[in-house]
């Protein structure tokens, strides 16, 4: 049965990849993007977000089977985290009734093995609070202090998209509406965005050494658009609030047993 996604940075990377094999195996895409998209939307202010929402429902009839949101960037600006993350989360509250509508609903967002690595507590806690303002004024903060401390914008803000999921995901507003929610945390993934850093040794070998991947080393973009579609898709009954590190083994490189500490 034909179902009708809405998937945002359909453009490129992951997220074009993902609107491709959902359309090649019949489903019916609206995708969200700055250009090339059903509807171009800037999704890193509050307006063009709920904008892109009404857009992209009333293309959808009201009814909305799957929101996958792979929109996002890694740069060390204070935009990145208004993207990351309100980009994700505005957007997923607007469509949520033309979710609610739908006979199987299904969410989706791409977290990061970025969500590990050190960041800013503050900056967390402001964007999980809902005060952009707060937020954008902590990112300012950081990026002044220059890239290599602005660089902490960007796990800030995959560590507060993952939280949000699992925060979210249990609530009426989606598990009780009958939507499931949750995250992928892709590995190092080869896509227009990690291709200059990958380009050479060195940028490797720092890459490495932060996302260790002793299965099967970077990954394509199709990896991660699989887990992403099975998520969102009729047969995916029960798992909510989960962040899948589909990251070669990097997440249990890193942490190893330590994610059943919090009840020991």
């Amino acid at each position: 049965m034909t179902r009708t996604y809405v998937v945002t940075g359909s453009a490129s990377g992951i997220g074009a990849t993902t609107a491709q094999t959902l359309r090649d195996r019949g489903d019916r895409v609206i995708g969200i993007d700055l250009k090339n998209a059903e509807v171009e939307a800037d999704l890193s202010s509050h307006d063009g977000r709920i904008d892109a929402a009404a857009r992209a429902t009333e293309l959808a009839g009201g009814v909305i089977d799957g929101v996958i949101a792979c929109a996002g960037i890694s740069a060390p600006i204070s935009k990145t985290i208004s993207i990351n993350y309100f980009g994700v989360t505005e957007l997923l509250e607007a469509l949520q009734p033309a979710l609610a509508a739908a006979k199987a609903p299904r969410a989706a967002v791409v977290s990061s093995m970025a969500s590990l690595q050190p960041n800013s507590k503050e900056m967390v806690e402001a964007a999980l609070s809902g005060d952009e303002t707060k937020t954008l004024a902590v990112a300012d903060a950081v990026v002044a202090q220059g890239p290599e401390v602005g660089y902490l914008v960007y796990p800030s803000s995959k560590r507060a998209i993952a939280r949000w999921v699992r925060r979210e995901a249990v609530t009426p507003t989606w598990a009780g509406a009958g939507i499931a929610l949750n995250a992928v945390a892709p590995g190092t993934v080869i896509t227009p965005m990690t291709q200059q850093l990958l380009a050479t040794e060195e940028g490797r070998a720092m890459v490495d050494s932060a996302v260790p991947m002793p299965l099967n080393s970077h990954q394509p973009a199709q990896s991660i658009a699989d887990v992403l579609i099975w998520l969102t898709d009729e047969q995916n009954t029960h798992m909510a609030g989960q962040v899948i590190y589909c990251d070669g083994g990097a997440d249990a490189t890193l942490r190893g047993d330590d994610i059943w500490s919090w009840n020991d």
